[in-house]
């Protein structure tokens, strides 16, 4: 990784990279995509305890979802270096529209079932787990030289805005109708796909001899050889899942906090909101100097607001620790995807991004599976402060194992 910067070319501003057509385009075909995700997560979920009145199965959808991206990780990722990446995006989006649209038949006609909501969830993983990856390799040919961090803050604040509106959207559609929910994300995923056809991408570097299991798994072996993109993805993967407080905050709104359900949904809306308000920073104002360091910093930061979170038995600071916590997340995000990316040669970003993927979604998952052991074995506040001092001992560890990644002075 190198000291100096990757692009000699001047730094553009927030204002021309939403004049620029085709990373607009690309924002707007993001958005409705993650808007449309969000809806889905409260309609199936809201359906399927509907249907069957079982927590079981309304795990069970979480782990439908995810287990295509364990499946399917490498062959998503040798797809998006393969083939023509809007064209992948695109066909994504097609499936997924498809998919929707038999949600709303089934339900308008009182047809449905749990079993065909799961199977639908399971081919909505399946496109989620080949969008993505490709998505994300997708960013660097579009935004212009030289803005790739800006690029990143502002489509991450985009994916933001949709994570926190999304699911309001998709619980009022679904209390008018059931199959209203489904149908606007039909039409959003329809939208979508139209507006990735309008991408034009720099050309696209596409490996030789693309045949074979060894081409399929190139990503592990470049990211196993390349120490600061190792150290940039294994961060992320123990960071977020030493520090996955939010799996608790329902027993802390009820039984630290002494709040009701409004008072859930504040909590949980206000990392999105910390995290929305930095994206905004970022956009205006990209980290130029010590972006390495200010990574470590941005994940102690994140570790630091999980124990004041935990320990907090007042609403104002718990919702300001969080709110913290979102916006130190974000610093922390937009660093390590832009280091990945820019490290990253095109014809490897999609095999390199769908590991990346595989790991923040593990994390994720994983993370809210050992918050909820820690906090049934030690009790819910034991177990978040545990988790925030493991992710500042993380921090602080992979500081002396990734030295490189320390050093690194800018991005672009």
């Amino acid at each position: 990784m190198p000291d100096q910067p990757i692009s000699g070319n001047p730094p553009v501003s927030a204002r021309a990279l939403l004049s620029h057509r085709a990373f607009l385009f690309f924002l707007l075909s993001r958005s409705l995509s993650r808007f449309s995700s969000q809806i889905a997560a409260v309609a199936i979920g809201w359906q399927i305890y509907d249907l069957t009145g079982s927590a079981f199965d309304l795990g069970m959808v979480g782990l439908v979802q995810f287990l295509p991206t364990a499946l399917l990780v490498f062959i998503a990722g040798h797809a998006a270096d393969r083939y023509e990446r809007k064209r992948v995006v695109q066909l994504c989006q097609l499936v997924e529209a498809a998919t929707a649209l038999y949600l709303v038949v089934i339900t308008y006609l009182g047809l449905v079932s749990e079993v065909q909501i799961f199977v639908a969830t399971f081919v909505l993983g399946i496109a989620g787990a080949f969008e993505s990856p490709t998505t994300a390799a997708l960013l660097p040919a579009i935004a212009p030289q030289g803005s790739l961090q800006r690029a990143t803050a502002v489509s991450s604040g985009a994916a933001q805005v949709a994570t926190i509106t999304g699911p309001a959207l998709g619980g009022f559609a679904y209390a008018v109708a059931p199959h209203l929910a489904y149908a606007v994300m039909v039409l959003f995923w329809i939208f979508g796909m139209i507006l990735t056809g309008f991408i034009r991408p720099r050309p696209q570097a596409i490996a030789k001899d693309m045949a074979g299991a060894d081409n399929i798994f190139a990503g592990v072996r470049f990211i196993r050889g390349n120490p600061a993109i190792l150290g940039t993805i294994s961060l992320d993967l123990f960071a977020v899942l030493f520090g996955g407080v939010t799996a608790l905050l329902p027993i802390y709104a009820r039984d630290i906090l002494q709040t009701g359900p409004m008072g859930l949904g504040i909590l949980r809306a206000a990392p999105a909101v910390g995290a929305l308000l930095m994206t905004m920073v970022l956009a205006r104002h990209a980290i130029s100097r010590h972006v390495g360091l200010r990574m470590f910093q941005a994940v102690i930061v994140f570790g630091v607001a999980t124990i004041v979170f935990a320990l907090s038995s007042w609403m104002w600071l718990s919702v300001l620790a969080l709110a913290v916590l979102g916006a130190a997340d974000t610093i922390s995000v937009v660093i390590r995807f832009s280091l990945v990316q820019l490290a990253t040669p095109d014809e490897m970003r999609g095999r390199v991004g769908a590991v990346n993927f595989l790991f923040i979604n593990a994390s994720n998952q994983l993370g809210q599976f050992e918050s909820g052991v820690a906090a049934a074995l030690f009790g819910a506040m034991p177990a978040a402060v545990l988790g925030g001092v493991c992710t500042v001992a993380v921090a602080l560890l992979w500081m002396q194992l990734f030295p490189s990644l320390r050093q690194v002075e800018r991005l672009e």
